[in-house]
């Protein structure tokens, strides 16, 4: 399969994630309100937007650490179909608290 295809899943996953994952939304948008609210001049919006972003890049990070475990264990020197599956995977199973907003409201 396409590498191309892995990423663009990963990435959906990840947008998931970060919008419609509202518990991990309401805590961090608490401190992008506190840390980030004057460089984002005080928009709620714009504020709710960098915290959803937050939580996007976070679940794709997160989903990423046992897929690089994996390489490092086998010693690869560049991502292969497993590794990228293993992502895929922590990605999808990190969204599924926000896959129940995402069916019931749609995207």
């Amino acid at each position: 399969m396409n590498r191309n295809f892995y990423f663009i899943g990963i990435a959906f996953f990840g947008m998931i994630s970060g919008i419609f994952n509202q518990l991990a939304l309401i805590f961090t948008l608490l401190y992008v309100q506190l840390l980030a609210g004057p460089l984002l001049f005080g928009s709620l919006s714009l504020t709710l937007m960098f915290a959803s972003l937050m939580v996007s890049t976070a679940t794709v990070i997160l989903g990423g650490i046992p897929a690089a475990i994996y390489e490092r264990i086998t010693g690869a020197s560049e991502s292969s179909d497993a590794s990228l599956w293993i992502w895929l995977a922590g990605t999808a199973l990190l969204a599924l608290p926000a896959a129940g907003n995402f069916l019931k409201i749609g995207l």
